[in-house]
């Protein structure tokens, strides 16, 4: 019988809310763009929230009334059973690493005397919030280890504050610093260097526009702070570094509405700033490591795939280190016991190469497959540095690697009870818009039968030169286990293959980001890994703005669309938070030309009156202030009331609580990511094996 009324309930028509339309027009250059929902930008007018309200009840009515929706909840939340840690890094006598695990909303901070010493709490944040939202970052150590300055947010929001604690004791000291964003911390004598903007005014919204960040110096115990740097520019943005040996600042300052940055150093005996040549392009400058004779800066002027630079302070000169490969993409570097570990990217894959201090090449490290690597993470008398390798299938492992004999050994083992053996990744290249090569990993349970098409689920990215990491996620387990297959493409706008790879999806070029997805999906059809009535597809932020788009381009080529906290009004997007940082990947509404482009594919623009749409579930959350709820909002209420009349897939959103640009605790990733399965399989009249 419930196979029987199955079809029935998936394919009956929804009564949407009603969102009131206003009568806002806006002329772009003698386009006149009707905005009905501007309304819904304002997040916590009283209008607002009725129709939150109204369309989370919606929304769970639905999943209520999905049978197996419960049961797929315990298989994700099963298959995270399990404690996670990060690679272990020394800071003088301790060793620091994380722990996660699925009874616990977020991870929490360990330390051991020596590396196999008995474990000691550092903090544990979950007892910091009533709700469990708050979480750490920048956990940043003083040189001699007896102090750790540390930023903690709440409610998924990128609004934060910075505490300090006393390693000896671990207690917290009064100093406090509120109202941090997009800041790291870094220590020099005896305090530490932050960035901030303004704090918002009173009754203004956390989605406001941030502008004039500030650089200052706190002094522990001090009642003012000093103000280190800042600009009549107001969209520059900063990041601080300093040197191991506490002797050099470095201050890179970018201009987020045009892009590149300039990298200026001083010494701490001075007030004055150098600057490190800055390209004429819009080259970019990272710091990588610094003694007092020379600086190590990761670079991508006159270097496609990047490279390593030196800046002799004497000379006061730059000289090449570590050239571009040609083959490869110098994703990072990290210094570490008199090395260098330089990360490549190959073909979406990590490598690690080792480098003396000269710059000459030593050994690559054999990693155990076309996977993910972090950690390195060091100072330069250690003797052993551990990192973490993890692919699609492999959940992370833990490897200690000994500097003198260039070995590297098993430190900890995944404590998962997922088996690689049973499953299997390939790797395989197809061919775009205009037949470039592409790259796509697919990930299946080996043994798969060929004769039928199997539930299908595509991501993409394809924006901001960044590539989707090969990494291990639990929670993928479960869709894999009901023979679903999951793919990633590396489509052009991500950095697969450096600057170029990135500059020919972004900017002008951006709908050939969008042909290399689809034509992923149809490759995908083709070579009879699914069919288009069991074909997802998804993405998060611009990889959202990638599957709105073309869901809005062919909208029969796809049965489910699941947008997490995407990008979709591409004529608002510089009006709140960072917005306007993205102008360099997007071009600028304010631009005639740019504009033209952005109105052909904004998804809330280009949302079809005649089209039947597939079945939608769109993910954001009340308190993200980087990709700003209004962008769901807004477009939800366009999808539904052009397309829900004469589309009878539903066509949903899940506005998520106290949480932000992602989820902000392990519970609320769990149960959303049950909520996708559960809605990919649902909507595909499948009904999973739990």
């Amino acid at each position: 019988m419930l196979a029987l009324l199955m079809p029935l309930a998936v394919y009956a028509q929804m009564t949407y809310p009603v969102a009131r339309c206003s009568d806002q027009v806006d002329d772009y250059f003698g386009q006149k763009v009707p905005d009905p929902y501007r309304w819904l930008e304002c997040s916590d007018s009283a209008d607002t929230r009725q129709w939150i309200a109204a369309q989370n009840t919606l929304t769970n009515t639905y999943f209520a009334s999905i049978p197996y929706r419960k049961a797929m909840v315990e298989q994700v939340m099963s298959a995270c059973s399990y404690i996670h840690y990060t690679a272990p890094y020394r800071s003088r006598e301790y060793y620091y690493y994380n722990a996660f695990s699925s009874t616990q909303d977020q991870g929490i901070l360990y330390r051991r005397k020596g590396p196999d010493g008995p474990q000691e709490l550092v903090v544990d944040v979950n007892k910091l919030s009533p709700d469990h939202t708050a979480r750490i970052e920048h956990f940043t150590h003083s040189a001699d280890d007896h102090y750790a300055a540390y930023i903690m947010s709440r409610a998924g929001s990128d609004w934060g504050e910075i505490y300090v604690m006393d390693l000896h004791t671990l207690q917290l000291l009064p100093d406090h610093i509120p109202w941090i964003k997009f800041s790291g911390i870094a220590w020099q004598g005896g305090g530490f260097y932050y960035c901030s903007y303004p704090a918002p005014l009173a009754g203004q919204e956390l989605t406001a526009v941030n502008k004039n960040q500030k650089v200052y110096y706190h002094k522990l115990g001090a009642p003012h702070d000093s103000l280190v740097y800042s600009s009549i520019n107001p969209n520059l943005i900063y990041t601080v570094d300093v040197s191991e040996d506490e002797q050099y600042m470095f201050l890179s300052k970018k201009d987020i509405t045009s892009g590149g940055n300039a990298l200026l150093y001083r010494h701490r005996d001075s007030v004055y700033f150098q600057s490190v040549e800055r390209h004429t392009g819009l080259a970019f400058y990272d710091y990588v490591y610094s003694d007092a004779r020379s600086a190590i800066i990761l670079t991508g002027a006159h270097a496609n795939n990047k490279k390593l630079m030196i800046r002799d302070f004497r000379e006061q000169m730059d000289h090449s280190f570590i050239e571009e490969d040609p083959k490869a993409i110098i994703e990072g570097a990290k210094a570490a016991g008199g090395k260098l570990f330089v990360f490549y990217q190959r073909d979406a894959t990590d490598h690690i190469k080792v480098f003396n201090m000269k710059g000459k090449f030593e050994n690559e490290i054999a990693l155990p497959g076309k996977g993910s690597v972090s950690g390195f993470d060091g100072q330069a008398d250690d003797k052993v540095v551990y990192y973490s390798y993890t692919s699609f299938i492999q959940p992370a492992t833990i490897y200690r690697y000994d500097i003198a004999s260039l070995t590297s050994t098993v430190y900890h083992a995944s404590e998962s009870a997922f088996d690689p053996s049973a499953y299997e990744v390939k790797q395989v290249f197809y061919r775009g818009l205009d037949l470039e090569r592409v790259p796509m990993f697919i990930v299946s349970k080996k043994g798969l039968s060929d004769k039928e098409p199997h539930p299908l689920l595509l991501m993409g990215y394809g924006g901001f030169g960044q590539t989707p990491s090969s990494y291990f996620n639990p929670m993928l387990a479960p869709f894999l286990e009901q023979g679903g297959i999951y793919a990633v493409a590396g489509i052009r706008g991500g950095g697969e293959y450096g600057g170029a790879w990135h500059r020919a999806g972004s900017g002008g070029n951006k709908m050939t980001s969008f042909m290399d997805f689809i034509y992923a999906a149809k490759y995908l059809i083709k070579h009879k890994y699914t069919d288009k009535d069991h074909l997802a597809i998804t993405g998060a932020s611009n990889g959202g703005l990638l599957v709105t788009a073309c869901a809005n381009m062919k909208p029969d080529l796809f049965k489910v669309v699941i947008p997490e906290v995407p990008v979709t009004d591409m004529l608002r997007f510089p009006a709140y938070t960072v917005g306007s940082g993205w102008m360099t990947e997007y071009g600028s509404p304010a631009d005639p030309a740019d504009f033209s482009l952005l109105y052909t594919y904004s998804p809330l623009h280009r949302i079809s009156s005649t089209a039947v749409y597939p079945a939608t579930l769109v993910l954001t959350a009340d308190h993200d202030d980087r990709v700003v709820p209004a962008h769901s909002y807004k477009y939800i209420s366009t999808l539904q009331h052009i397309a829900g009349p004469h589309t009878k897939a539903p066509l949903l959103i899940r506005i998520d609580t106290n949480s932000g640009h992602g989820a902000s605790t392990i519970r609320k990733a769990i149960e959303a990511k049950a909520d996708i399965y559960s809605f990919i399989f649902y909507n595909m009249g499948i009904t999973p094996k739990l």
